[in-house]
């Protein structure tokens, strides 16, 4: 009966005790038990017909013994299948007629529209019910509205009412409803289940009921229906004035689920003939979206530069500039991104951000300039100006891709607290428009990828993981499938678990093939980060070296986006020291012209590994420094523990202590078992006791308690931490109330508590 509205009953099979309860209850504690077992061998101990076989044998007097068996049975062909349909027939046509049309309706119609559906006057309904109720078939209950309504004793008793209506009659009564539905105001959608039992015809009120009813369902947060009213709109099939609408809908809708059937129903709506030059512009923003989530980037970029010059409008010009500058910004085969890069500077400089066109190519400059290493003050101005006047992430005209890397930008310029806001918004708006697509795997995968860099590593692998399950249901070989592989790789490694990184990476062939579109992380150079935890130093080096090539090619040299250099320069310093220092001295420069603080650590803590203990030392006392002033956990916990290494090498142990303490520490409140376990290890080499300071697991902080207390330590004030945090003031407020109580300390002697 789902078809008709009503929820589908999932009703248990009653055991024959149960049976025998209920028929005890119903004709006398006398029943004996073979009388009770047959109760429930003729009624393979369904509910209604348990309870409505007891009530007839009730009403007939019949005594629950065993000899009374056959006369039981007699009374149960007229509660079964056809018997039901025999005694509804023996209450008359009109009567019938009014019972099919109540099926047909579903639960909760007001008997007006069931009387009319029925085609009966008002007294012959009223008398057609009132016989319904006697045999109990039907009830009548009062609204909310205080309307009365039918409801059917049972929806079994309405499952088969349903299915005993001839098919050609049962198609008309659905039409006859959805024209009922709408003429008594209760709107499209509630119409629209009926008009998708109906034949095609040609009929246009069918299709615009069906566009209504897709547009409310779409505002109602339910994708699914929308698709399937648009998909039987086609079907009707619309007239030639419409049929490019439609197409443009039905491809639009099902863009979060099956991008590919997108690219050919809206590539058929370009085709009409009679298409309005807005409608051909809408139509041509979202093929290329649909095109760009497949991984076909040059087509979105032809396509959009095709259509540009077709165009008078320079307003619609300057929207099809933007598009195009965000396809080719993650077109792997671009021919000459540096002069893209450098158009799009030119063409930011001269914007205010007065509309969303504006305001998405300053977005596109914020990522472009962090992705070439620019200045972190120059792209997060462009990100700020982006985000002044708001960004939906629901658009459909715009997409959500410009504000989603807007967001990532704030993560590479050490801002993930901001970055988690503006993802976390990202995926209340698509609940609440029930997107379950693409669109909401790029958001949990892109904020795994912040909880990633955060540290916070149980809680990226459990987001990319939710990621990647939708991303799969999408497509294989899509670029949201492809983030989040790289993502879970990498997550999987900084946990130390080489193993089920290699599972991955094999499931999904990370090795066969490189995708069309620009990812992050490279998928190469995460091949390549896996190989050299494998032990695997010559092929880790040959991927790395070939992942540099390719984004020097483009440009892209922040290590804060893609530390390929770093990774280099470990799988060099077993064999190549000098080639090595050299790799990393040149990523730490690119790091500094940056300017985080994150990546300038890591890239000191990189380099450190190839000079001797006593260089390394001061190189890594300033890696942790400048760590200490960024969100990057897991990244401060390698550098203490290094640290402490090379100080126990210089004959410093109670300095050593310390940093290895701290870094162990660090290392397991992170999830980075394999650091942990390594901090313990020198220490136990030191001859020092493997013990925590501050330990998680003896419940002295947790970890959201530590990250608060952390970052105050740190000087950040209370709104700043709440921002860090990805959460309210109050609450930040509450969990550095409660690490000051378990530390014994304030605010002033945070620093000498935690060991900072």
């Amino acid at each position: 009966m789902g078809r008709q509205g009503t929820r589908p009953h999932e009703l248990a099979t009653l055991t024959t005790s149960a049976v025998a309860r209920i028929v005890r209850d119903a004709l006398g504690e006398s029943a004996d038990d073979v009388f009770c077992r047959e109760c429930w061998a003729i009624t393979g101990g369904n509910p209604f017909e348990v309870v409505e076989l007891a009530m007839r044998g009730r009403a007939r007097g019949l005594k629950p013994h065993q000899e009374n068996i056959p006369q039981l049975r007699d009374l149960a062909s007229a509660v079964k299948g056809s018997g039901l349909i025999d005694r509804l027939d023996q209450l008359g046509p009109s009567t019938v007629r009014l019972a099919w049309a109540a099926a047909v309706l579903g639960t909760a119609v007001p008997t007006s529209i069931v009387a009319s559906v029925a085609a009966l006057g008002e007294a012959q309904a009223a008398e057609s019910i009132d016989r319904l109720r006697n045999a109990r078939i039907l009830t009548v209950l009062t609204s909310l509205h205080r309307k009365e309504v039918v409801e059917f004793f049972h929806p079994l008793i309405a499952t088969a009412v349903y299915r005993s209506i001839p098919p050609g009659v049962r198609v008309g009564m659905h039409g006859m409803a959805a024209q009922a539905m709408v003429d008594d105001g209760f709107g499209a959608a509630a119409a629209a289940r009926h008009l998708l039992e109906m034949h095609p015809e040609g009929d246009p009120w069918v299709v615009q009921q069906l566009r209504q009813a897709a547009r409310e369902s779409f505002s109602a947060g339910a994708p699914d229906a929308a698709r399937r009213y648009l998909a039987r709109a086609l079907r009707e099939p619309p007239g030639m004035e419409d049929r490019a609408e439609v197409l443009f809908e039905l491809g639009s809708a099902n863009l979060l689920h099956e991008p590919a059937t997108t690219i050919n129903q809206l590539r058929a709506a370009l085709e009409e003939p009679k298409t309005e030059q807005a409608l051909r512009e809408a139509i041509t923003y979202r093929l290329a979206q649909a095109l760009a989530h497949t991984g076909q980037m040059a087509e979105a970029a032809g396509l959009l530069s095709d259509e540009a010059r077709l165009s008078s409008s320079s307003r619609t010009r300057l929207r099809m500039q933007a598009e195009q500058f965000k396809w080719n910004s993650v077109r792997m085969d671009e021919d000459n991104s540096p002069a893209r890069s450098r158009l799009l500077a030119q063409f930011a400089k001269r914007l205010s951000g007065r509309g969303l066109p504006e305001r998405h190519i300053l977005g596109l400059r914020a990522w472009d300039a962090a992705m070439r290493g620019e200045s972190v003050t120059t792209a997060l101005d462009y990100a700020e100006q982006a985000l002044t006047g708001g960004m939906s992430w629901t658009d459909q005209d715009f997409g959500f891709e410009v504000p989603a890397v807007v967001a990532v930008t704030l993560m590479y310029c050490d801002q993930p607290g901001r970055a988690e806001e503006l993802f976390n918004t990202a995926i209340i708006e698509f609940e609440d428009k029930g997107w379950r697509g693409a669109h909401l795997s790029f958001v949990y995968t892109l904020l795994g990828y912040v909880r990633y860099r955060r540290g916070r590593l149980a809680e990226a692998e459990d987001f990319v993981r939710n990621g990647l399950q939708i991303a799969d249901r999408v497509g294989h070989g899509i670029p949201a499938q492809w983030y989040a592989i790289g993502t879970l790789i990498e997550t999987l490694l900084a946990r130390g678990n080489t193993a089920e990184a290699q599972r991955v990476a094999q499931a999904y062939r990370l090795a066969d093939e490189l995708p069309k579109a620009v990812v992050y992380p490279d998928p190469q150079a995460v091949r390549g980060k896996l190989l050299l935890a494998q032990g695997r130093i010559d092929e880790a080096e040959q991927q790395l070296s070939a992942a540099g090539k390719r984004l020097d090619l483009r440009g892209t040299r922040n290590p804060s986006w893609s530390p390929w250099q770093l990774d280099l320069a470990l799988a060099q310093v077993t064999h190549e020291p000098d080639q090595a220092r050299a790799t990393a001295t040149e990523a730490l420069a690119r790091a500094r012209a940056f300017g985080a603080a994150s990546v300038i650590g890591q890239s000191l803590r990189v380099l450190a590994t190839t000079m001797d203990a006593s260089r390394a030392a001061v190189l890594l006392q300033e890696a942790v420094g400048h760590l200490e002033q960024s969100p990057a956990a897991c990244e401060l916990a390698h550098a203490l523990v290094d640290h402490g290494t090379a100080l126990h090498t210089l004959g410093d142990p109670h300095q050593a202590a310390q940093q290895l303490y701290r870094g162990m520490e660090t290392a397991a409140a992170c999830g980075a078992d394999a650091l942990a376990a390594r901090a313990r290890s020198q220490l136990a080499s030191a001859g020092l006791r493997p013990r925590r300071l501050h330990t998680f697991e003896q419940d002295t902080l947790t970890i959201a308690e530590h990250a608060a207390a952390r970052h105050a330590a740190l000087g950040l004030d209370n709104a700043s931490i709440a921002r860090e945090l990805g959460t309210d003031p109050r609450t930040a407020s509450e969990l550095l109330s409660a690490s000051f109580t378990k530390l014994g300390t304030d605010r002033l002697g945070l620093r000498r508590a935690l060991g900072i």
